[in-house]
């Protein structure tokens, strides 16, 4: 598949899903295949937990990750004692998650492994940089797109979406929500000297002047927003959002005299939960949202089948999502890959 060659260009690689079943699981295991042809040295985590047979929400069946012999991985306690392989722990962390310290380790052999990684992207980012050291060539991210999740895809270098009828029977809404999570995953990078600091900060509401000074702005929670909202630009136009970006921030935001000259910054596009109407109406009146972290989304693939059995047409569906994203779109279950 074409995609390969891009991956190939990149030392850290997320594969994110529109919403559950659209294939993540199945573009993941693709990739190892392919880059295993290609002799790469892999290391896999994961954002979460994945690789289990039963999807633990739908209840429905789920493809397992399947890793090559010599691949380094990172799971939890609780599940690397439920591993499938054999395999030699190269270190055990000393943070925690709710699932267990971290074990980083290589497989001997060849097979199955459910995977639950770091809790945070300042976690995922030090798991990343330390996968060279143990002879990695490139680290595969099994990621999220969820409130829950702390730690955030954007972290690795590049990216692949996918999509499919599990995210909805109809194509032209399919396209339309796939779109606009193309969109926000474009939004453009925030480049200041205070960008190291933010990514920290985990509460609140902040503001920050024209000379780059931080202020925390005291509002714990969106939904004292009503309350505050004389308070958002009382020192710039410049807001950084700690958390979720909803529509209610938009709203008040998009009313202001100062609209044009107002940015939003956001850790990265994972934390965006607004409507495409409340997106649009304050980008057209001006308004902006950057992002903090920013990857490359090289790819999208697509599973044209939902599990409660909608079969969509896979031809026209990745012909309208091509128009749409400008991306290459990809459907790895078809014959021809």
């Amino acid at each position: 598949m074409p995609f390969i060659d891009d991956i190939l260009k990149y030392k850290s690689l997320s594969i994110i899903g529109m919403a559950k079943n659209t294939g993540k699981t199945e573009c993941l295991n693709y990739i190892i295949r392919r880059l295993k042809d290609y002799r790469k040295k892999l290391a896999i985590t994961s954002i979460g937990i994945d690789g289990e047979s039963i999807d633990q929400v739908t209840n429905t069946h789920k493809p397992e990750i399947e890793i090559p012999e010599n691949t380094i991985f990172v799971t939890s306690e609780k599940h690397y004692k439920e591993k499938k392989i054999i395999a030699e722990i190269l270190d055990v962390s000393e943070r925690t998650t709710s699932l267990g310290r971290l074990i980083t380790a290589r497989s001997k052999n060849s097979g199955k492994l459910i995977f639950s990684g770091p809790s945070s992207t300042q976690w995922l980012k030090e798991i990343i940089d330390k996968m060279p050291y143990y002879g990695a060539e490139i680290t595969l991210v099994d990621g999220a797109l969820s409130r829950k999740s702390l730690a955030s895809p954007s972290i690795t270098d590049s990216m692949i979406l996918t999509t499919g009828a599990a995210l909805s029977a109809n194509i032209p809404t399919l396209v339309k929500q796939t779109k606009f999570t193309y969109t926000l995953i474009n939004l453009d990078k925030f480049d200041s000297i205070l960008n190291d600091k933010l990514i920290k900060i985990d509460k609140g509401l902040w503001a920050i002047d024209k000379e780059n000074n931080l202020y925390d702005l005291q509002i714990r929670s969106t939904l004292l927003l009503e309350k505050f909202k004389d308070k958002l630009l009382m020192y710039g136009n410049t807001i950084f959002v700690s958390g979720i970006l909803t529509d209610k921030i938009l709203d008040i935001l998009r009313v202001q005299k100062n609209i044009k000259e107002t940015i939003i910054v956001v850790k990265d596009f994972t934390k965006i939960f607004v409507s495409p109407e409340a997106y649009n109406s304050y980008i057209s009146k001006g308004g902006k949202i950057v992002v903090l972290l920013k990857t490359k989304l090289i790819a999208v693939c697509v599973n044209p089948v939902s599990p409660e059995g909608y079969i969509l047409d896979s031809d026209k569906l990745i012909e309208a999502l091509s128009e749409n994203i400008k991306l290459p779109v990809y459907n790895i279950k078809s014959d021809q890959y």
